[in-house]
């Protein structure tokens, strides 16, 4: 059987599974299965997206104009995009394709194409200024790649809205020297056109533009301190200038306490928050204070161990977004434990501290969507799943989804 007889078949599948279930999913909640249901994490971004998205909607909602060209002209993914503008385009041409670059929000800065794929693309906004996040759009590549984290592929009628069934879409996350998500490069054809490649494309681009970043990091200002971010929770990696330190982990866990504690430690505090009652000698600990200040060009005071320069760290982030009350930007950094490879003493306290913290946000929270995505990181959490069932509706689709985790937490 040729490609295109089998790209039809897969088509016919899946517009008959999206007409059995989407409606279903609306009026009940219920979770497909059996057929040709799509895969699950479609279905579970159908049931999110049902809650904000008429699928019958004809295009994406568009941010402001200028807002929008403001940000692409401070965007760190202009200079990169541009230096591989012409590879673009020319992929864009030769395969029938378009080429879209989106912001961490999922708004379009940037796209690229010939002229028919351009205006095909326009009709549905899918242009500089559409938003095609989760609760905007709903099921697309685009929304399950900054969502996931992960490179996505979306195929006709796997995607939630109906004008969107012409398309094939094929998207990765853009990592900035951080860690952190910065956009999404998109190419994005018609069904007919899907190939196995594409996928393979967009990786390599993305891995370009990602070198770029960390060889040719944004210009500073004249005069603006060369601060530092610390990304602890769920990883260890320290950036300054948008290079990598070379810290080893007992300098990352020095970095990480003196950054959650701002008004420093006494020597004698921070040798045991990291050592505990183990037997280290005090030119040991020295020489890891030592090698964090040449890291940080003299940025560690001598007497009372304290930071001198600038370093944002996301567990800082969480603390201060909890204080404000706005937990959905507490679990948006809240991407792990602390260190979770760590053992000293200090940082175990400050794990639990900030585990602690953050769920008791969530439970206390009366929006459902804080439970869910926490329940995404605390699967066997038996009273967050619980409490996303009582704020769920009857009819909200998305009690599926709690219940399935539910189900799950109280049989392990």
């Amino acid at each position: 059987m040729s490609q295109g007889s089998d790209l039809r078949l897969r088509r016919a599948a899946l517009e008959n599974e999206w007409s059995r279930w989407v409606p279903r999913l609306k009026a009940a909640g219920l979770v497909p299965g059996g057929g040709e249901a799509p895969r699950r994490e479609v279905t579970e971004s159908w049931m999110r997206s049902l809650t904000s998205v008429d699928p019958h909607r004809d295009s994406a909602p568009v941010s402001d104009g200028d807002a929008v060209r403001h940000r692409w002209a401070d965007s760190p993914l202009r200079r990169p995009v541009a230096d591989l503008a012409d590879e673009l385009r020319g992929i864009a041409d030769d395969a029938g394709f378009i080429t879209a670059v989106t912001d961490e929000s999922g708004t379009i800065l940037w796209t690229c194409g010939g002229p028919a794929m351009l205006r095909r693309a326009e009709r549905v906004n899918f242009a500089p200024g559409g938003r095609w996040d989760e609760q905007a759009m709903g099921t697309n590549a685009l929304s399950l790649a900054l969502r996931t984290g992960r490179p996505s592929t979306v195929f006709s009628a796997e995607h939630l809205v109906t004008a969107l069934h012409g398309w094939v879409c094929y998207c990765a996350p853009i990592h900035g020297p951080d860690g952190r998500v910065l956009g999404v490069l998109d190419l994005s054809t018609t069904w007919d056109r899907s190939h196995p490649l594409a996928m393979s494309t967009v990786r390599t681009l993305v891995s370009a533009i990602e070198t770029r970043l960390r060889v040719e990091p944004p210009a500073r200002p004249l005069g603006d301190p060369p601060g530092v971010r610390l990304s602890c929770l769920g990883a260890e990696e320290a950036v300054r200038g948008g290079r990598p330190l070379r810290l080893r982990p007992r300098q990352v866990e020095i970095l990480t306490l003196l950054a959650l504690e701002p008004d420093g430690f006494p020597p004698a505090r921070l040798r045991e928050a990291l050592y505990g009652d183990r037997a280290v000698t005090a030119s040991t600990f020295k020489a890891e204070i030592s090698h964090l200040r040449r890291a940080l060009g003299g940025g560690v005071a001598t007497r009372r161990y304290a930071l001198t320069v600038p370093v944002s760290c996301d567990a800082v982030d969480v603390l201060r977004a909890l204080e404000r009350g706005d937990t959905a930007t507490a679990l948006r950094h809240y991407r792990g434990p602390l260190l979770p490879r760590s053992e000293a003493p200090g940082i175990e306290e400050w794990r639990t501290r900030l585990e602690v913290a953050v769920r008791e946000a969530v439970l206390a929270s009366p929006d459902a969507e804080h439970a869910l995505r926490y329940g995404e990181r605390a699967p066997y959490d038996v009273e967050v799943h619980e409490h996303a069932l009582r704020l769920l509706g009857p009819g909200d689709a998305r009690r599926a989804i709690a219940a399935g985790r539910l189900t799950t937490a109280l049989r392990d």
